[in-house]
């Protein structure tokens, strides 16, 4: 299932330079971790990584494939998931959180269940990673064993990684985003600052071409 020692470690070395790259799911993460606290920003990490594993088996049975014979599959899925980034950004900007007087320092929280859900479609949409699970997997893989299992567990490994990764964004940005609250004293600005980003993100998931998480 896993390649000899010395290849299964220059795979996590990759995985791990590529986990902690910025892409679309870390800047989803550590944007609701600043502007809703340590909770969400888990319920993001968990979302995502489901979100991974889902690319994950889409790379195993072939979806990776289309994406790279079909221009206009990969356009679709790349635009809805540049679309659902605007969507949250917006309404990100639009809410007004409402924070009462006995605890004037708390973040705004959503539902866990429903910032868990936004980071799964955040991840899921984004078909770069189908395309790089396809293109980079392969390099670890044994051409005399199943491709199918090779690839679930490599990208198992991978979406580990990642996870763990995430896991330190969430600490760092729960410790610095007290201090920021405290200096822009409304935790509204919290999400304008998480909707621009989110916006901008959208923008650049479409416009761009190299491969980010």
């Amino acid at each position: 299932m896993l390649p000899d020692t010395p290849l299964l470690l220059a795979f996590i070395g990759a995985s791990l330079v590529l986990a902690l790259t910025p892409g679309p799911a870390v800047v989803y993460i550590v944007a609701r971790t600043l502007s809703q606290g340590r909770a969400c920003g888990l319920a993001s990490v968990l979302g995502v990584a489901l979100g991974n594993l889902a690319n994950a088996v889409g790379a195993a049975i072939g979806l990776a494939a289309l994406f790279a014979v079909s221009s206009a599959a990969f356009t679709v899925v790349k635009w809805a998931g540049a679309a659902y980034l605007v969507y949250l950004g917006i309404r990100m900007w639009r809410a007004t959180p409402a924070v009462t007087t006995a605890t004037p320092e708390a973040p705004p929280v959503q539902p866990l269940r429903r910032v868990f859900r936004d980071g799964f479609v955040v991840a899921m949409l984004n078909p770069k990673t189908s395309l790089f699970f396809a293109s980079f997997l392969p390099q670890f893989m044994d051409s005399h064993a199943s491709p199918l299992v090779q690839t679930l567990a490599l990208g198992g490994v991978f979406i580990g990684i990642a996870a763990c990764t995430d896991l330190i964004y969430v600490l760092t940005a729960s410790l610095i985003g007290p201090r920021l609250g405290g200096a822009t004293r409304h935790a509204v600005w919290g999400n304008r600052l998480a909707g621009t980003s989110f916006i901008g993100l959208g923008v650049l998931t479409a416009m761009g071409s190299r491969p980010t998480r």
